[in-house]
């Protein structure tokens, strides 16, 4: 075992009751996701062998050109979605007291979400969006019908939930995380409401410590840079009120470098790492974690890591790493951990999740972290 992995068990002492004394708030989206392998081949007794790449589809795909092309698509899974709900299910696996808040189906919470009450509490403000997700071996498709997510403003808020009990639930909160901008169009909105409405009216926790926030801005590609800009000075405006994180993985991390004009090379670790750091000082957060596949990097004003995880080449689930990846380390900052417990916890949780397709308990974490 490792120094490093055996800090982070370390960090994970007393966890359960340490967790008890802090409150999470976890939101703002809500998707029911199909879990989808497209068909290579079936045979005549019926059993299916799956396309394993994407290049492998890609091909097929290009294949069809000028004709015409037919994919059978096998769903495994129907499950919770959205960037937040997944979040949010993965912490409170752990223990963290918290609200999940987001479109999780109207005028009750669709069928997917209901085993998550047993764990926090759930507060939805409008239908969920849609998501099939094609796995493969090294990557995933997202086909998302996010019209819904429309319907997540200011004002749906105010009117399902409540001005007064809105500030009590960010005042109550320790920890915070936002999530899915990209499928958002009125989180801008929403974060400035909250730099002007209820930031300033936050008292200081009796611990002393400062409220901890987290974003996740779920694949910019498809916004546009000036929108993706203004999203992210106003993340870093949340730096005067929270410790600010933003997480991204490293596909993202390229796109953010574009957006603020920072021209860095080298190879994928080395990139990440620097990522990391650029990213960081140029918002003013306190800081910034880069995650891929096979490695995590992280920069805070004194720290700069980076962590090779425990990589499986054929994960039995995909969708949902990523999230996973967030609720670890996002343990290891409410625990106060370091940069380096925080990417252990990390890569731990999310490397727990593609082998089991299972949310780890902090009991889970640990057997996990003994084998690694």
């Amino acid at each position: 075992m490792s120094e490093k992995t055996e800090r982070a068990l370390r960090l994970l002492t007393g966890a359960e009751s340490r967790l008890r004394r802090q409150r999470g708030l976890v939101g703002l989206d809500g998707f029911v996701d199909q879990i989808l392998r497209v068909v290579d081949k079936r045979a005549s007794d019926g059993t299916a062998t799956y396309i394993s790449t994407i290049p492998q589809l890609a091909a097929r795909v290009q294949g069809g050109a000028g004709t015409s092309n037919k994919f059978e698509l096998c769903v495994q899974q129907v499950k919770l979605g959205g960037n937040g709900p997944i979040m949010a299910n993965a912490m409170a696996a752990f223990g963290l007291p918290l609200t999940c808040i987001g479109n999780l189906g109207w005028p009750e919470p669709h069928a997917v979400f209901q085993p998550m009450k047993k764990n926090c509490e759930l507060i939805t403000v409008g239908e969920p969006g849609c998501t099939d997700a094609l796995e493969f071996d090294d990557g995933k498709i997202m086909l998302s019908r996010q019209e819904a997510s429309g319907m997540v403003t200011w004002e749906t808020m105010q009117r399902v939930i409540g001005r007064q009990k809105l500030i009590k639930l960010f005042q109550s909160a320790t920890f915070v995380a936002l999530d899915n901008w990209s499928a958002l169009p009125h989180m801008a909105g929403i974060w400035m409401e909250l730099q002007g409405r209820v930031c300033p009216r936050l008292s200081p926790l009796s611990s002393g410590a400062r409220r901890k926030i987290f974003f996740d801005l779920a694949d910019p590609e498809f916004r546009l840079p000036k929108d993706t800009a203004r999203a992210l000075k106003l993340i870093g405006r949340f730096q005067r009120w929270y410790d600010t994180t933003l997480g991204l993985n490293q596909k993202e991390a390229g796109e953010i470098c574009e957006v603020l004009r920072l021209h860095l090379r080298g190879e994928d670790r080395l990139f990440a790492r620097a990522a990391a750091m650029a990213i960081r000082e140029k918002l003013g957060v306190d800081g910034v974690v880069v995650h891929a596949n096979a490695f995590a990097a992280a920069a805070s004003a004194g720290q700069n890591p980076m962590l090779d995880g425990p990589f499986v080449e054929k994960p039995l689930i995909s969708t949902g790493a990523g999230d996973h990846f967030n609720a670890g380390y996002s343990l290891g900052l409410i625990l106060e951990g370091d940069l380096d417990q925080c990417l252990q916890l990390g890569v731990a949780t999310s490397g727990y999740y593609v082998r089991t397709a299972r949310s780890p308990s902090l009991r889970d974490l640990r057997g996990f972290l003994n084998k690694i």
